[in-house]
């Protein structure tokens, strides 16, 4: 009766790994199977299951012919903008991140919010945001309504 204790895999369909570089006995011992010298018998070769990554036979590898420009800080912020036409689009109420996602006007509410003045406003709204823009600002606070930047 089979069981767990004696299950074995049927006859020749397994195989063991060949062992190489187990001295002259073995047919694979000293070079191991790559014969002398040469790029093919070194670590990180270019043939199969190997390559020195970007390496182009000793061509100037494309990163290194590309110009490099400008810096990217690491600390970088970067807003999602919603400009105040698109408030205007919206229903009555404050204007929060999380109503700002509600409405699809930004896809994420946990990170920053920048509300910038292109377009007009048509009713004094309350606005939480984490940036505004100076023209925003004159506009939102102009008609009436308040401004407040989330830290």
């Amino acid at each position: 009766m089979a069981d767990l204790s004696n299950l074995r895999p049927p006859e020749g369909s397994h195989r063991d790994t060949k062992r190489l570089g187990r001295g002259p006995g073995s047919g694979t011992g000293k070079t191991a199977g790559k014969g002398h010298k040469g790029s093919k018998a070194r670590a990180g070769h270019h043939g199969p299951g190997g390559g020195k990554a970007h390496f182009e036979g000793g061509q100037m590898p494309l990163q290194r012919r590309l110009p490099k420009r400008g810096f990217t800080p690491l600390n970088r912020v970067e807003y999602q903008v919603v400009n105040l036409y698109q408030l205007d689009a919206l229903g009555e109420g404050d204007v929060t991140p999380e109503s700002l996602k509600a409405s699809g006007l930004i896809g994420h509410a946990s990170r920053p919010v920048k509300i910038l003045g292109t377009g007009e406003l048509t009713r004094a709204v309350n606005i939480s945001a984490h940036k505004f823009s100076k023209s925003a600002r004159e506009k939102i606070e102009g008609l009436g309504g308040r401004v407040e930047e989330i830290a």
